[in-house]
């Protein structure tokens, strides 16, 4: 038996440190949180998608009453952005949540789906894409979503 050890890479951030064009990308994720449908679970998801192209695709999660039939931020963004510019890129998804009247603190996670979704992104187009995670107290950046995904599914085919 061998025990491996396997870990993520990611930089931690102010909101200062990030650039200016990692600044919109971030501003456009928080104003989607006023768009989720997130009437049972309280916790709104607002994503933003840059394109090769320079476009902003943006996304929110949307609750349904007959769960799982939802959909997170991260999905309605990457899929919405795919299905109309296929041709274009992901270069960098930002991520933020929003619950009980304010941003939280730390950042929020995407979940397992959301991750495998965002690493076949980065497969689909052969280039990685920078994930920023924004929280009120610091901002997790990653280069590439793999690094949310040590163990993808891709890996095996």
């Amino acid at each position: 038996m061998q025990e491996e050890v396997l870990q993520i890479r990611a930089v931690r951030l102010t909101w200062d440190e990030l650039s200016d064009v990692q600044r919109e990308l971030v501003a456009a994720a928080k104003e989607m949180t006023s768009k989720s449908y997130s009437p049972y679970s309280h916790f709104s998801v607002g994503a933003a998608a840059r394109l090769a192209d320079g476009r902003i695709v943006r996304g929110s999660n949307q609750e349904n009453a007959a769960y799982p039939s939802g959909l997170c931020a991260e999905r309605t963004t990457l899929f919405a952005a795919n299905a109309n510019y296929p041709e274009q890129a992901v270069e960098s998804l930002a991520i933020a949540c929003f619950t009980g009247g304010h941003f939280t603190a730390r950042p929020g996670a995407p979940c397992g789906g959301c991750r495998q979704v965002m690493v076949e992104t980065e497969h689909r187009f052969g280039r990685p894409m920078e994930v920023i995670l924004y929280g009120e107290e610091f901002i997790y950046l990653f280069r590439s979503a793999a690094d949310l995904l040590p163990l993808v599914f891709t890996d095996l085919y």
